[in-house]
């Protein structure tokens, strides 16, 4: 089966690290975002990968050419960026006619689920988990016998609270493909983008059958909070090692991910800490944050941070004579 990746967002919403960083290559849990997706895929059997890429795509091409030099890899670049229906009907020709079926996974999203179960479920699969906001995400409705009925990107007035999770596994990819040409011929939008919510509603109204699967955990890495809870759970998860030499006057509380060549002392890491490679940490207190390689923190004090590449953080260092009957609050 053929994996298809969109990754061509800007990722406004993780700014300043989107400024000189695809959304899909920010650090976490001791690999990028796209990494994780990308193992996750392979360790279920797929090598053959379609990347649509747009915003700094030379560097996801270049990640990709360089750390997955095995993978079967096609590029397919979507300029202007006009919606993940855009990008896929941009890229259709690449997957029409796969007679396995497609696998189309959101490049900003990470989830727990069993994907080799998935890949061999049959029929068209779409991934949910059940959200609290559901104004917020595409939608599905399905019928009392679990079958899909509707698809809806960000309705007004929720009727489920079952959101699409960027997750879906597609039998039949030439209709997959016509109806993506027809949204796009007949300039059907939503929320000013083509919607792969709106192809997946042409196919359904023309007969064809979708159910639904569940996740155990979906993090939308396009947000701060998001991505360190993302973080945080899978450096706790049981199959998650890291390997590190000892630190002089430091106490590591695991889980954490140390990359090499770091240089640090007189610090308490962790729980739930990502360091990358060759960055300095000095006399500082670090906990639930992810920090970036090449990047230096001295005197710090820091918890549920997000620290880019190549960054400097120096905080203040005080040397006091404090008499009697004295109080200094420095929050």
């Amino acid at each position: 089966m053929k994996a298809i990746i969109p990754v061509a967002g800007i990722g406004s919403r993780l700014r300043p690290h989107t400024h000189t960083q695809p959304k899909s290559l920010v650090p976490v849990a001791g690999n990028t975002i796209l990494g994780h997706i990308i193992d996750r895929l392979r360790a279920a059997g797929i090598e053959e990968f379609v990347f649509i890429i747009g915003y700094l795509g030379e560097k996801v091409e270049s990640y990709v050419r360089r750390y997955y030099p095995e993978l079967q890899s096609t590029f397919v670049v979507q300029e202007p960026r006009e919606g993940i229906g855009h990008a896929l009907w941009l890229a259709r020709e690449t997957f029409r006619h796969e007679q396995g079926g497609i696998l189309i996974m959101l490049g900003d999203t990470i989830v727990d689920v069993d994907l080799p179960e998935l890949l061999r479920a049959p029929g068209n699969v779409l991934a949910v988990k059940e959200v609290k906001t559901p104004s917020l995400f595409g939608l599905v409705e399905t019928s009392a016998g679990g079958r899909v009925t509707k698809v809806v990107e960000k309705p007004r007035i929720p009727k489920s609270n079952f959101a699409l999770v960027g997750l879906y596994k597609i039998e039949n990819p030439a209709w997959l493909a016509s109806a993506l040409e027809r949204i796009i011929d007949e300039d059907l939008r939503t929320h000013h983008e083509f919607q792969l919510t709106d192809a997946l509603m042409l196919m359904i109204q023309e007969g064809a059958e979708m159910t639904t699967t569940p996740v155990d955990n979906w993090f939308d890495c396009g947000r701060k909070e998001s991505l360190l809870e993302a973080n945080a759970k899978l450096l706790n998860r049981p199959e998650f090692t890291s390997d590190y030499p000892e630190f002089p006057d430091t106490i590591i509380i695991p889980p954490v991910s140390i990359g090499r060549d770091c240089q640090i002392s007189h610090s308490i890491i962790g729980p739930n800490v990502a360091i990358g490679d060759r960055t300095i940490v000095k006399n500082t207190i670090l906990s639930d944050s992810i920090i970036g390689s090449y990047s230096e923190l001295r005197q710090a004090v820091l918890h549920d941070c997000i620290v880019g590449s190549d960054a400097s953080f120096r905080g203040l260092n005080h040397s006091l004579n404090i008499g009697d009957n004295t109080e200094i609050d420095y929050s």
